[in-house]
């Protein structure tokens, strides 16, 4: 008799630990959606902010903020995480694409657009 290998339908299970299987997109966790819609709201009930839209993609979480649904957004609050250990996972981008913050604290980020946390400065 000849000794033969069974025939595998599947391959064989790994023995060692696999890494856990990156994530497929980004997207915000509750904390951060939480601190993003305090601001909205604040600016909502100003006047000066009227819709949002979230995209989750592959490299970057985005919420954009409107000041009309027809037009392109006023600001781009993005999640970036494989710029963490560099610049910082956050950054507050306008409609030309000039970012005007970039950090790894998304409240110090946020400060920027938050008309709340603004205060005129007399010399």
């Amino acid at each position: 008799m000849i000794d033969e290998e069974p025939i595998r339908l599947f391959p064989p299970a790994a023995t060692s630990p696999a890494a856990p299987a990156p994530p497929a997109e980004v997207s915000f966790d509750r904390r951060e959606l939480n601190a993003i819609l305090t601001v909205y709201g604040r600016m909502v009930a100003a006047g000066e902010w009227r819709d949002y839209a979230i995209d989750f993609l592959k490299e970057k979480a985005v919420f954009s903020v409107f000041r009309r649904a027809s037009e392109a957004p006023l600001y781009r609050i993005e999640k970036t995480p494989k710029l963490a250990r560099k610049q910082g996972a956050y950054a507050v981008v306008t409609t030309t694409g000039l970012i005007l913050k970039r950090g790894h604290d998304l409240a110090r980020v946020l400060a920027v657009v938050d008309k709340a946390t603004l205060r005129v400065v007399s010399g």
